[in-house]
């Protein structure tokens, strides 16, 4: 989704990488989390991800979500 929809290269995309290196900021965030909601059929209505977070953490975030 970050490669198709935000034009990320995949080759920076890593765990550790902070969402802001790969320059998304609130808004973009915000259009990530609904696509994930649509996609994934979840609800990340209560998470709280900024974009100093990581990749990491957002893939731990959506994987606790999908597997509740």
């Amino acid at each position: 989704m970050l490669v198709t929809r935000f034009g990320t290269d995949p080759d920076v995309i890593r765990p550790d990488i902070p969402l802001h290196r790969l320059r998304l900021d609130s808004l973009a965030l915000e259009e990530l989390r609904l696509h994930i909601e649509d996609r994934l059929d979840v609800d990340l209505e209560d998470v709280a991800l900024t974009s100093r977070d990581t990749v990491g953490r957002l893939v731990e975030v959506v994987h606790g979500k999908v597997s509740a």
